[in-house]
């Protein structure tokens, strides 16, 4: 899956960057590369604990996954 990530230098040095799709998907970084590779791992970790989530709530039975598109 792609993500849109907004990548912002710091006055201080560094860049903060998040995912605009991922609420909570936040990161940092020294370099530019740095922080990209922050950010995937932090985009790893919303997903997974969302999943977490989801299971915990309803029994898989209950449960209907699907897709929508969004112009």
């Amino acid at each position: 899956m792609k993500y849109t990530v907004v990548l912002e230098p710091q006055e201080e040095g560094g860049f903060t960057v998040q995912c605009v799709e991922i609420p909570g998907a936040i990161s940092q970084g020294e370099t530019r590369e740095e922080a990209l590779a922050n950010i995937k791992e932090a985009i790893e970790l919303v997903l997974e604990v969302q999943r977490e989530e989801l299971h915990k709530r309803s029994p898989a039975h209950h449960r209907e996954i699907s897709q929508v598109e969004v112009c």
